[in-house]
């Protein structure tokens, strides 16, 4: 009889056990899916740094910079500040449709020799902190 109620109460523990740990793992892929669920505009960068090398003085260099709305509203780029007036920035206009593709270009003038790191601030209505471009590279003179 003893051997019996232990089996019974062994089972009902197992039981017990395998009910909450499905109940704690439901209840946390709940909250996590509302912290992370794309709610409005949400940028995917495919990159947010570029080098360029080396480049000779006087001879500017641009990159394009690519993005694509992951949220679920369109995406509106409101600015795009340089660190520096050598560094010209250009970006989407245009409302940026959710699972489109938008852009930021950015042109560096080269002017000066050295080794540079620039940065862009990237404001849209994202609801979070800017997000900043870099590039970097190295200016030589022309020989």
């Amino acid at each position: 009889m003893f051997h019996l109620n232990l089996f019974i109460m062994k089972k009902q523990m197992m039981l017990f056990a395998t009910v909450t740990t499905f109940s704690v793992v439901f209840a946390i892929s709940l909250v996590m899916g509302r912290f992370y669920s794309p709610e409005g505009p949400l940028f995917l960068w495919e990159s947010t740094t570029h080098d360029f090398g080396v480049i000779e003085k006087g001879n500017p260099a641009e990159h394009q910079f690519y993005f694509t709305n992951d949220g679920d509203v369109p995406l509106i780029i409101s600015g795009a500040k340089a660190s520096c007036g050598c560094t010209v920035a250009n970006y989407s206009k245009v409302p940026i449709a959710p699972g489109k593709q938008g852009f930021v270009t950015v042109r560096y003038d080269a002017a000066k020799v050295g080794v540079f790191i620039k940065t862009i601030t990237i404001s849209a209505n994202t609801g979070k902190k800017s997000i900043v471009l870099t590039l970097k590279g190295e200016v030589k003179s022309a020989e």
